[in-house]
């Protein structure tokens, strides 16, 4: 089956050639065709180009895109969006002035999750997380990594990552799975963390590749939480079991946990609100993508990645939502672009850049997803009509979107 999309105002992320992802002042160049159309075989991009050479086909899919913007769905690569309940009541705590620090020392954030995961059931964890997939969908994620990490226990490590699975199974778009047993340590644990690392090691990680419920691992190496030294043992054991890593680090603070993560070839490096120099030099020179999460920082009042630095100094970077219920309790990659643009003074090119191609990269799609480029999936975002495409993060409060395309068909 064939569908043609015509008269589309402007084209966006248009790769004859593909590519992995974008680095540096590449990311500053959004390859657009104007007055274009998009042709779809099937699942997907057959062909595109310029309205003077659009094909004339026999099909009841013709959709007249005039006076709007066409450009690939979001591809939003570190997200928490299984879980259960909320935390408005720590919502509330910040307003009143407690730190994160202060609230998960109460048995708030990530042990308050962990304890009304643990206390539900696998089928109602499933029902709460699909209404999610199906929002960030409409919203126009088409491609999204969902963590574990509010389990803490060899049993709620292994619901978690068995409602992801059955997510990715009952869904069109890519969803990749990560452990993330290293998310915090269980108060049981608070004194030994050896034991609670063996725990991860020894027991989680094997049922997990038994199953084959996993395709990443992650930790949370940050002050506080987990240590180069027990993040380096995690990465290794991951590595093992055919896990890359996908690594929290840099939050709060520096402590050389970025070095350590390419020593271990992970894919990416999430959050890096902090940065250090000597970071950017270790991280030139690497194939780990730096990942930023603006809306975390706008949720929580912390520092933003420092995009403009990293930027200049030739490194690539992906926006992500890490959509979750105690930091960030939104996946709206539309937001996460916007205020990309507006607290990180990226360009709208180098945003959409960061949340499309450079995204796939750091969930390792990027060959099929994250462009429009012959031969990848037919997922795309046709807009309402808008004057320009910097319109997207503009208007940041309004919803742009009129529709949304999965696989070549219409959401």
């Amino acid at each position: 089956m064939q569908t043609l999309i015509i008269n589309i105002k402007e084209l966006l992320q248009v790769r004859e050639t593909a590519v992995d992802k974008v680095s540096g002042a590449e990311m500053a160049i959004l390859p657009t065709i104007k007055h274009a159309f998009l042709l779809i075989e099937n699942e997907t991009i057959l062909d595109f180009g310029e309205m003077i050479n659009c094909p004339k086909i026999e099909s009841n899919n013709i959709f007249d895109a005039s006076g709007k913007i066409v450009l690939p769905t979001w591809c939003d690569s570190h997200t928490h969006l299984v879980y259960a309940g909320n935390r408005e009541r720590e919502f509330v705590d910040r307003i009143n002035g407690l730190s994160y620090e202060e609230i998960a020392n109460r048995g708030g954030g990530i042990l308050n999750s962990a304890k009304k995961l643990n206390e539900t059931s696998e089928e109602d964890i499933y029902q709460q997380s699909k209404v999610r997939v199906e929002e960030i969908m409409q919203q126009g994620t088409g491609a999204v990594e969902i963590k574990s990490g509010y389990g803490l226990t060899i049993k709620g490590e292994l619901k978690m990552l068995r409602v992801i699975k059955r997510l990715a199974n009952n869904y069109p778009i890519p969803i990749k799975a990560t452990f993330l047993g290293a998310h915090a340590f269980p108060l049981d644990y608070k004194e030994n963390h050896a034991a609670y690392i063996d725990l991860i090691v020894n027991e989680m990680l094997p049922k997990i590749a038994d199953e084959n419920l996993a395709d990443y691992i992650d930790a949370f190496l940050e002050t506080g939480y987990f240590s180069v030294e027990e993040t380096e043992r995690i990465m290794i054991a991951g590595t093992k079991h055919g896990l890359q890593a996908k690594i929290h680090v840099n939050q709060f603070t520096a402590i050389n946990g970025i070095k350590a993560c390419v020593k271990h070839n992970a894919l990416s490096v999430d959050h890096l609100e902090i940065i250090t120099d000597e970071d950017i030099e270790v991280l030139k020179n690497s194939n780990t993508m730096p990942v930023a999460l603006p809306s975390c920082s706008y949720f929580i009042s912390i520092p933003y990645t420092p995009a403009r630095r990293m930027i200049a100094a030739g490194l690539p970077l992906a926006l992500a939502s890490d959509s979750n219920p105690g930091t960030t309790p939104s996946g709206n990659m539309n937001f996460v672009v916007a205020t990309a643009c507006i607290k990180m003074k990226m360009t709208p090119e180098e945003a959409i850049n960061a949340a499309t191609i450079n995204g796939a990269y750091a969930m390792g799609i990027s060959k099929t997803h994250g462009s429009i480029t012959k031969g990848k999936k037919a997922n795309f975002i046709i807009t309402k009509p808008l004057n320009s495409f910097y319109e997207i993060p503009y208007l940041f409060g309004s919803n742009l979107i009129e529709s949304v395309f999965i696989n070549g068909t219409k959401l």
